[in-house]
């Protein structure tokens, strides 16, 4: 038989110690962003009266995606659950992966009319379309279409 290793998990015995380094390593020695701690990719591009954000979600679907404008913020919130039941119970796994998974990013945007938000999934990239206001609504839901 053979032993199936996560691609992340680290092959040393862990401990408060070895945490310890960990977290000293990290600070000192990589940028604040990664890739193993990272979500999903955002670009916010600024134009005279309008903001288009642009956000990476391969994979995703339109309804695992909630945006949202509170307090002015723009919220992109995906929640994502990969557990299938199996109708065939009879199956012998010798391993089964499975997760939830949940991401958000805030973008801190002041001078956003709320009511004109517009929000598109396109081939695994979200759209968000945001006209530039000096109207100050607080809280506002935004369909994605």
């Amino acid at each position: 038989m053979f032993k199936l290793t996560p691609f992340n998990a680290s092959p040393r015995r862990r401990d408060e110690f070895t945490d310890f380094a960990d977290i000293m390593d990290d600070f000192f020695n990589t940028p604040f962003r990664s890739l193993r701690h990272d979500s999903f990719k955002i670009d916010v591009e600024e134009q005279e009266d309008k903001y288009l954000i642009h956000a990476d979600l391969p994979g995703v679907k339109r309804d695992e995606i909630k945006v949202s404008y509170d307090d002015q913020t723009l919220n992109i919130e995906i929640e994502r659950d990969e557990k299938k039941e199996d109708e065939n119970k009879d199956k012998n796994y010798l391993h089964r992966e499975r997760r939830v998974s949940a991401m958000r990013r805030a973008i801190h945007l002041p001078d956003v009319d709320p009511s004109k938000l517009k929000a598109k999934l396109d081939d695994g990239v979200l759209h968000i379309h945001a006209d530039k206001s000096e109207v100050r609504d607080q809280g506002y839901m935004v369909e994605v279409e």
